[in-house]
């Protein structure tokens, strides 16, 4: 196994940051859906009913499967041999920015449940929580490149 991790590193490594690339894409829009949707279709018509389809579409069919994609592909590098030196810190802040990452996945979902029954933060709030996953990929791309 150890063997075969080694042989696709390179391979595994390219299907990882094509699936970081499609998750954050989609983390980054989200909260700018809600946004739109909480300032202008909080009623069961249009524009709300156009921004609960672009919402679970964006979370079902391409932010649940590359998040996926990353943790599998993530702990496929994390588990290949002479990639991660667990003494340094880099991994420990990337590991925690990833948790994160996933923490605001699972937040983005709970409130698009919230805003089809119609509870809404306000655009402000889904506009101050865009700059989450921001903040998170610049200590992750930091702390992969920098390695400190």
């Amino acid at each position: 196994m150890i063997e075969l991790l080694s042989t696709i590193y390179p391979y595994v490594k390219a299907i990882h940051v094509m699936a970081v690339l499609s998750w954050m894409a989609g983390l980054f829009y989200l909260p700018r859906l809600f946004v739109h949707h909480a300032e202008r279709g909080m009623d069961n018509g249009e524009p709300g009913r156009s921004f609960a389809i672009m919402e679970d579409k964006l979370l079902r069919v391409i932010m649940r499967p590359a998040m996926i994609v990353v943790w599998i592909s993530g702990l496929c590098l994390v588990f290949t041999p002479g990639i991660v030196d667990w003494s340094l810190a880099w991994p420990w802040v990337k590991a925690g920015c990833v948790l994160a990452m996933t923490w605001f996945h699972g937040w983005c979902a709970g409130q698009r449940r919230s805003l089809l029954r119609g509870n809404s933060l306000g655009g402000r709030r889904y506009r101050i929580m865009n700059e989450v996953p921001t903040l998170l990929m610049i200590l992750i791309v930091l702390s992969v490149i920098v390695k400190y």
